[in-house]
């Protein structure tokens, strides 16, 4: 295997588990939040705002990791 093919399935690679981690990990905050705000209704305001925050924060990590595979795909720092 050439060093493109390499980094085109490193690139891949970071990009697909990441959104594989983001999607899981924003399903299971959900969730969480559905079954917090279902015991306590009172609290649903704030637990929303902390489900938010959290969301774009998971979402951030899994653009970063965009952003790296776009770096090793398009300014490949190995050399070709």
């Amino acid at each position: 295997m050439s060093n493109v093919a390499l980094v085109a399935l490193a690139c891949g690679l970071i990009i697909g588990l990441g959104a594989l981690g983001a999607c899981i990990g924003i399903g299971l905050m959900g969730g969480k939040y559905l079954e917090s705000a279902a015991r306590q209704p009172e609290l649903m305001n704030a637990l929303q705002t902390k489900m938010f925050l959290l969301a774009g924060l998971i979402d951030a990590a899994f653009l970063i990791g965009v952003g790296i595979a776009m770096l090793f795909a398009f300014a490949n720092p190995f050399g070709a």
